[in-house]
Formats: structure tokens, C-alpha cells, sequence
């Protein structure tokens, strides 16, 4: 399997920080020939940060997908039959606890809830300053589930933010083309 082959729903959560890594990969996946549609949580939509405005990064989706990004609960709940694979990222600890307790109160917690009830793999991209603390949990029990792939992360400031992980983002197509043929990349820790 390809890239090009695949279909692919891009969730983006508030880790805003990461916005530019997240947007540049997804971009590549895009160029690659996949076709992506963005799905955005209700903070990514509308929170305007120091990294930027989100009229701004909703433009921007705009221009790669060819498509305005989902932003609302009606238009995220009939992805369910949509997409090859869905992709979170980046995926807050806040989303992470929400899939992890099957909570759909956002279009990314909808959106995936929709995906993973067909069988379909989802790739979570964490991006958490709490992985090692309070999200822990929700991360090991995400790694036990069935279609749930991750990103590859570590620590990306074990000095000044011990409990903090991040992806390893470069990494996002090839996790995706290990997670369509039921394959979770390794190694997953980094």
C-alpha cells in the first residue's frame, strides 16, 4: 500500500505549539498524493494563540486540503465510513482521555468515535504535557486497544517539563502505513 491509495482524516487538537510540525507533515502526506480532509476540535477552530490565529491555520488547511476542515459535531458525525485511517494529530491529553472513555463532545472525539466503531485503524500523534502523569494511563490503555496506533514519542524536555511527550512527527506517514496493514511502528518509544 501506497500513501497516495489512502483517504485520510486529520484531526488537530489544541497542543498549539505543535501546529507547525503537525501542519507541514500532513502537508508532505497531502503532496504525496493521499487525500486528507481536516477535522478540527472546537479550541483548534477557534482559539487565536502566540502561535498564531485560527482563522489564520484554518486558512492554511484550506489551501492544502482543497476543502474548509470540519469544525462542528453535525458535520463530524457521518465520517464514519469516510476514510482509510484517521489521524489525531496533534492529540492533546485532553483528547486522549476522551477516546480512551469513549467521550464524543468534540467533532475529533466524534469523528473518531464514528471511525473506530467500523473496525478502522486511528493513529494518535500525542503532544501532552502531561503523558507521564495523569495521561499516562490513558496512553497505555489506547496501546492495548484494537485499530489504535501510535506515533512514535519520547520526552521532549525531560529538564523542564518531565511529564511532557511529543510525537516524533516525521514519523506520521510511515505509522500510517504500518497502522493500515494492522502493524504498530516500532519502536514506539523514543
Amino acid at each position: 500500500m501506497k500513501i497516495s491509495d489512502l483517504k485520510i482524516g486529520v484531526c488537530m487538537c489544541g497542543s498549539f505549539c505543535t501546529f507547525k510540525k503537525a501542519i507541514e507533515e500532513t502537508e508532505k502526506i497531502k503532496a504525496a498524493g493521499a487525500e486528507i480532509k481536516y477535522i478540527l476540535s472546537f479550541n483548534a477552530s477557534s482559539v487565536d494563540s502566540r502561535f498564531g490565529k485560527a482563522a489564520d491555520f484554518i486558512e492554511r488547511l484550506k489551501e492544502i486540503s482543497g476543502s474548509c476542515p470540519i469544525m462542528s459535531l453535525e458535520e463530524a458525525e457521518p465520517v464514519k465510513q469516510l476514510f482509510d485511517v484517521m489521524v489525531v494529530c496533534p492529540c492533546t491529553g485532553n483528547t486522549l482521555a476522551k477516546i480512551n472513555s469513549g467521550i464524543a463532545d468534540t467533532p475529533v472525539t466524534l469523528a473518531v468515535k464514528a471511525h473506530m466503531r467500523n473496525g478502522l485503524p486511528v493513529v494518535l500523534a500525542p503532544a501532552t504535557n502531561d503523558g507521564l502523569g495523569g495521561n499516562f494511563k490513558n496512553i497505555a490503555e489506547l496501546m492495548n486497544r484494537k485499530n489504535v496506533y501510535f506515533v512514535p514519542f519520547g520526552q521532549d524536555d525531560f529538564k523542564e517539563k518531565p511529564m511532557s511527550l511529543m510525537s516524533d512527527f516525521i514519523l506520521l506517514s510511515d505509522t500510517i502505513l504500518e497502522a493500515v496493514c494492522g502493524r504498530q511502528i516500532q519502536p514506539v518509544l523514543r
